[in-house]
């Protein structure tokens, strides 16, 4: 079976009134990290044509330089681009202020801007201001709030906080500047403009807002709120970026906070920072594959819902609910647990109730995707047919609030994992018209996750995409539908590179291996057969036991399956044997109690090396433990769970065991002696 990619979404923070949202220092130094800026500004201009009007490209192409040292796809990279350009536009554009002394600076900071000079610019605002006395306070607001704009151009989060503090002290000298309403007010329009538009430098501003807070706190219950939102900043950013160190600093601000907030005093400040843990370890869990945070996040938000019940605050327990749902599935997956997938599946119909259609339409399509991801894991584990229905039609119910017009990459997601749920029943079934139509909507998300905008989704459904068209080759025998999916695979791996996600690229790299697999098969090609066993092996460099041992059994029984038919194609029995030895390495992490589907499949498939080896050595051992295999196999692989796994199965066992039995009939030697008498 396809091994497929899904995607849930989480709810983490209350922007308005208690702030809990994003970020920390500046990414990267002066190493380009990825991006290219030509291609950057190259891409913006041709999407954004009206902004560049009076504007030097050099200059843009100055701003875009400061992306190219952080951790950006080409989609967020655009989104930082067009905010910079726009303000960059606002300074070139002086409006007078017929000051004598004001204007002729900002003529001199617009003129450098221009030319792509933001250092001169910064100068030029710092020197203005130092010839500024009392009678230029007016004069000194503005042009403060010039240089927020130009160290926003800059991308210098410390200027920009520096300068809100300095505009601070105008009407508040001996006050603590950074617990000011104002400043807390400021702090939060930044988080919410990194959360509503998508823009990560908003999140950097918070977070040395929020550092500068915490630095400013006199006393404990500022601490904690100071900690608060720190750790809330670095989560919101941490999500968005490769490296995991923002969600472990988002982590470590959270459990701080937890130490100091006093649970009976704010009972709900203290569930809200519950709830952000829980979301920092869940993201962290994700990242690193790893169980024990998916535990530590289930119990962060089961302590939350202590304290923000369904009575006292709805729609936060709703949302804690959706939360908890995705540590649980996580969790559930990762250990190959259906209790686990059980509980996600209750506590997303519990979001459901609080998060009612009418009253919370997008974040009700949130949970209706979550729901249906936590179905399709659970109707796979258990080969649950109804379950992977269920899942279908929850993902097609979050399309109906989540429109491609309304929010175009949630639309995306869902029709990527609604694509999931159906390649899961077309396979189960042989049902061409499920997968015809999974095809369909992997086609509909590739419509938004385009290369350009979204390179590792756009990757992500281009191997999902290939599965489809894999299964559908196999099915309709088809080879030009094998060779659209190998096409699709290589494409994935252009951007699913083993250096940039080396688990995905190992995943499409097992993933190719299948649709080669099928295709020399189906063409009877050794050539094609060892390039799924080169697949097979390059996967396994990264699906090692210790990392994913369930990942790394699937692609030990997928290199048994194209080592055996290079066996019977060439009549190697050296190709069989290692066929053999990949099958029973499989099964030692492929369990009855752990997998019991995928132990029956692969007991199936060691059978069938197991006879074809009897039959090529004509020896009746090999072909007992071929029958023995296959009867194993059936005690799980049922007529009423999995009709086709069955049937062929059933078939296979009549094979070995009508071989057996040719070999142990008795055979009479014939008297060929023809001496005639005399």
């Amino acid at each position: 079976m396809a091994i497929l990619t899904r995607t849930r979404k989480s709810v983490g923070v209350d922007i308005s009134g208690r702030v809990d949202a994003v970020v920390g220092d500046i990414v990267g130094g002066d190493k380009k990290i990825g991006l290219d800026e030509e291609k950057v500004v190259a891409l913006f201009e041709a999407r954004f044509p009206a902004l560049r009007q009076g504007m030097e490209r050099q200059t843009i192409i100055k701003l875009a330089e400061p992306l190219t040292r952080e951790a950006l796809d080409f989609d967020q990279a655009i989104k930082e681009l067009e905010r910079a350009v726009a303000i960059a536009r606002d300074v070139i554009t002086p409006v007078s202020r017929h000051d004598a002394f004001i204007d002729p600076v900002l003529e001199q900071v617009a003129e450098q801007t221009r030319i792509g000079n933001l250092d001169g610019s910064a100068r030029t605002i710092d020197d203005g201001l130092a010839g500024v006395d009392a009678a230029y306070r007016r004069a000194r607001i503005e042009l403060l709030q010039e240089g927020i704009k130009v160290d926003t151009l800059r991308r210098d989060p410390v200027g920009v906080a520096r300068r809100i503090e300095t505009l601070l002290i105008m009407d508040c000298e001996g006050e603590s500047l950074a617990w000011l309403p104002e400043y807390k007010r400021r702090l939060s329009d930044y988080l919410e403009e990194g959360d509503r538009k998508g823009i990560n430098f908003s999140f950097l501003v918070a977070v040395e807002m929020a550092r500068r807070m915490l630095a400013a706190a006199r006393n404990s219950y500022e601490r904690v709120q100071a900690r608060a939102r720190l750790g809330t900043a670095l989560r919101m950013l941490g999500k968005r970026e490769r490296d995991p160190t923002r969600l472990e600093e988002a982590i470590t601000a959270c459990r701080a906070a937890l130490e100091e907030w006093d649970r009976d005093c704010e009972p709900l400040d203290w569930a809200m920072t519950q709830n952000n843990l829980g979301d920092a370890l869940t993201s962290l869990g994700e990242r690193k594959g790893d169980p024990a945070r998916f535990e530590e996040a289930v119990m962060a938000f089961q302590a939350a819902l202590e304290e923000r019940t369904r009575e006292r605050a709805p729609l936060d327990w709703a949302i804690t609910q959706n939360n908890l749902g995705n540590a649980l599935a996580s969790l559930g997956e990762c250990e190959s647990d259906p209790a686990r997938l059980e509980m996600a599946v209750a506590a997303y119909r519990a979001a459901l109730e609080g998060h009612s259609r009418d009253r919370a339409p997008l974040d009700w399509a949130m949970t209706q995707n979550n729901l249906g991801t936590a179905l399709l894991s659970l109707g796979e584990r258990e080969s649950d047919l109804g379950r992977i229905e269920e899942a279908v039609t929850a993902h097609r119910s979050a399309l109906e609030e989540w429109t491609r017009e309304r929010v175009p990459l949630d639309w995306a997601m869902t029709q990527n994992n609604l694509g999931n749920a159906l390649l899961s029943i077309g396979e189960r079934q042989g049902d061409t018209g499920r997968l015809e139509e999974a095809v369909t909507a992997y086609l509909a998300a590739l419509e938004e996750r385009t290369r350009e905008r979204m390179p590792l989704q756009w990757a992500m459904t281009q191997n999902n995409l290939g599965n489809a068209l894999a299964s559908l080759g196999q099915l309709e025998r088809n080879a030009e539908r094998l060779e659209h999916a190998v096409v699709a695979l290589r494409a994935a791996m252009e951007e699913r590179t083993r250096d940039r996600a080396p688990l995905r690229w190992a995943t499409t790299q097992n993933n190719l291996g299948n649709a080669l697999l099928s295709l020399g098969e189906y063409e009877s090609d050794p050539a094609r057969l060892e390039e799924a066993v080169a697949a097979y092996r390059a996967a396994l460099k990264e699906r090692t036991r210790e990392r994913v041992p369930l990942q790394w059994a699937t692609t030990q029984n997928n290199l048994g399956n194209a080592l055996a038919s290079l066996g019977e194609h060439e009549s190697d029995p050296a190709r069989l044997e290692e066929a053999v030895a990949a099958y029973r390495v499989a099964l030692k992490e492929r369990t009855r109690e752990r997998a019991p589907l995928q132990w029956a499949m692969t007991r199936n498939n060691l059978g069938n090396a197991l006879r074809a080896l009897g039959e090529h050595q004509s020896d009746p051992v090999r072909l007992e433990e071929a029958v023995a295999a296959h009867h194993a196999a059936l005690e799980v692989l049922t007529c009423e769970h999995a009709p086709l796994d069955w049937a062929r199965t059933q078939e296979d066992l009549a094979k070995a065991s009508s071989e057996l039995a040719r070999l142990r009939r008795p055979s009479f030697a014939r008297d060929d002696d023809s001496s005639s008498g005399s």
